[in-house]
């Protein structure tokens, strides 16, 4: 019994979120209906809504997603027109079975044309619930419910590559030896070099007169 009630109340609340708790908004089925604005909705639009998600329960479900969508510019997915796609299917085909076994009157008929109508209405409930969560879910985005941001970007991790034969270590000192000479270029800085004249470079001679005569010697 609670969940027969539960769809229309959230549908309700859904609605009333949807139009920003103002309900002087209110418009029968949102307006996407040949019934909207001809129900006296200005007069009392909250007996009006609570009627229409109780009587008409499929058709509040879908004017809330139309709302949304069109409030959003968000567009259906392929995925979500082939599960509403299986739904109607389902439906027309329990409603075909439920027609031929009233006319022909054969039990074996009868019988499945009452299975596929509990599975068309398994589906239906299912989807419905589904879009009731893409509702809420689309709402809280727009009422800042998530945050600025959600989701941080993961920190950069440095990893060793294959062509690396031996890795950068990661927060400890470099040991004595390692790594080793032969396998070129060191990932540690050099050590520092002493105060005084720069070292002369390996390969080159000093050039002839230097340092002048008389230079103090240190």
């Amino acid at each position: 019994m609670i969940s027969n009630y539960s769809g229309p109340c959230v549908s309700y609340m859904l609605r009333k979120r949807a139009l920003y708790n103002d309900m002087s908004r209110y418009v029968c089925c949102a307006g996407y209906l040949p019934c909207s604005g001809r129900c006296g909705e200005s007069r009392c639009p909250e007996f009006c809504l609570a009627t229409e998600v109780f009587l008409c329960f499929g058709n509040s479900v879908a004017s809330t997603r139309f709302l949304l969508q069109d409030e959003f510019n968000i567009q259906t997915t392929q995925c979500d027109n082939c599960i509403i796609g299986f739904m109607f299917c389902l439906q027309q085909v329990a409603c075909i079975f439920s027609i031929v076994a009233m006319i022909v009157g054969s039990d074996e008929i009868s019988e499945a044309s009452q299975i596929l109508s509990c599975l068309a209405d398994m589906v239906y409930c299912t989807v419905c619930a589904c879009m009731q969560t893409q509702h809420k879910i689309e709402m809280d985005k727009r009422d800042g419910k998530f945050g600025s941001q959600p989701m941080a970007v993961p920190p950069v991790q440095q990893m060793s590559r294959i062509d690396q034969p031996y890795p950068p270590t990661a927060g400890y000192p470099p040991t004595a030896g390692y790594p080793p000479p032969a396998y070129g270029q060191s990932y540690y800085p050099p050590p520092p070099q002493p105060q005084g004249y720069p070292p002369q470079a390996s390969g080159y001679p000093p050039p002839a007169g230097y340092p002048p005569a008389g230079y103090p010697q240190r």
